[in-house]
């Protein structure tokens, strides 16, 4: 096949949940272990690192990958979703995979995805494997993509494990609690494997202690072992080592507590490989993390038509909470927002946090999963405000935010396949 029939393949064969949802989502790790079996275990050939969590996982993935780079590593990166291309999800530092290695690895599991019928992700986070052993990371960081406890990058045994937070998302399938979610979460806790908890909270950490006790280790919380001080520069501060950076660097506020997980992460892996620590490097690691590794889509500015567009990929409820203090502490009082959400989640809550003194445009990603405006419209005016308009084509509510005399700020939000289609559309109307 072309690189383009094998995508096609992939989208179209493979139940992908990004497209259907939940009805993508395999409970167990039978159809991961037959794919690792058949391409002779490639998840043991390189050494790992574990990042799991509700909110902030690509944050902390991509930081702490950044930093890896800086220190002169070979950093393998698999996250998901993907903004706009599918290899974004297996990259080594900024380089994504090869449509080559892509077609290659899809034909020699024909025989097997035939056979078992594995989704999308499955066979994906495979390929990953199969690609971080061929080209001999260093080190390979391997984000959760649902869950922990039953997710399909859970067949690894890494060098750590670091869950950021826990908040309410994807309740049809982790459960309706926070502990329930917890439990989830901390499936990627390991025997003997050392654990770092990005943040510490009453509601959750007795799930954690539990697990961790069971498997003889003692979490690290992130939010407790590392000090920040905020003066003319932030310090983040972690035993004898000092990580000063500019105000500008460590915004939105958010991604302060994802900087202190990753930080620490990073010292803690490289103390325990007996590894020097050069805190520039983790300094210019946070500061060329889009350089580094590619990552966008979490306050990601872009300059068009003479406007500012902000793509933020907030699209449940703690995510909206820190959109509303990342756009206060910017100032940002007016502006225009184009919004959409995927239907299988509970978005009512997600909607009444909104702020109700901004202008909003109702659309929808071109996905079957993406909730439709005769759905979202009467929930928005309900339990937010009357949407100044509404447009189902995303290119067509992109052109009409451009060409608005009165907002020069537009914010695309709610869902991040929203805001991976529109960074696609604002590419082209750039170029």
């Amino acid at each position: 096949m072309t690189y383009q029939e094998t995508l096609d393949f992939l989208y179209q064969q493979l139940p992908m949940f990004s497209r259907i949802g939940s009805a993508a989502y395999k409970k167990d790790l039978t159809n991961t272990i037959a794919l690792c079996e058949y391409f002779q275990h490639p998840q043991n050939k390189f050494k790992s690192i574990h990042i799991g969590g509700t909110n902030g996982k690509g944050s902390t993935t991509n930081y702490l990958a950044s930093m890896f780079v800086e220190a002169g590593m070979k950093v393998g990166i698999y996250t998901s979703p993907h903004l706009i291309d599918f290899r974004e999800r297996i990259k080594i530092g900024n380089q994504m995979i090869s449509e080559e290695f892509v077609v290659d690895f899809v034909e020699k599991a024909k025989p097997l995805i035939e056979k078992i019928q594995p989704s999308f992700f499955e066979l994906t986070v495979v390929m990953a494997f199969e690609y971080f052993a061929q080209e001999k990371v260093d080190i390979a960081l391997i984000e959760v993509g649902l869950g922990g406890r039953l997710d399909s990058t859970n067949v690894i045994a890494p060098e750590l494990s670091v869950i950021t937070n826990v908040s309410f998302d994807h309740m049809n399938m982790l459960g309706n609690t926070i502990t329930e979610i917890a439990f989830e979460k901390a499936g990627i806790i390991k025997a003997n494997i050392p654990c770092i908890i990005g943040e510490s909270n009453a509601s959750y950490n007795a799930v954690f202690e539990s697990k961790a006790n069971q498997c003889n280790v003692k979490p690290l919380y992130a939010s407790d072992e590392v000090e920040v001080k905020m003066a003319d520069e932030i310090e983040f501060i972690y035993k004898d080592i000092i990580v000063k950076l500019d105000k500008e660097t460590a915004f939105p506020p958010y991604q302060i507590k994802n900087m202190k997980t990753a930080i620490l992460a990073y010292i803690y892996y490289l103390s325990a490989n007996d590894c020097a620590i050069v805190s520039e490097d983790i300094v210019k690691g946070i500061e060329h993390r889009t350089m580094n590794t590619g990552f966008l889509g979490r306050w990601t500015k872009l300059k068009v038509k003479n406007k500012t567009v902000i793509l933020e990929s907030a699209h449940n409820e703690a995510g909206i909470e820190e959109l509303k203090k990342a756009l206060e502490a910017e100032g940002l009082e007016k502006l225009l927002v184009i919004f959409g959400c995927v239907r299988d989640k509970d978005v009512t809550k997600v909607i009444s946090l909104l702020p109700k003194h901004l202008d909003y445009i109702l659309s929808q990603a071109d996905i079957p999963r993406a909730m439709p405006l005769d759905e979202l419209s009467p929930l928005f005016i309900e339990h937010c405000k009357t949407p100044i308009d509404q447009k189902a084509d995303l290119k067509s509510a992109i052109d009409f935010v451009l060409n608005s005399p009165d907002h020069d700020t537009i914010l695309v939000t709610g869902s991040i396949f929203l805001v991976g289609e529109a960074l696609g559309i604002i590419q082209i109307t750039e170029t």
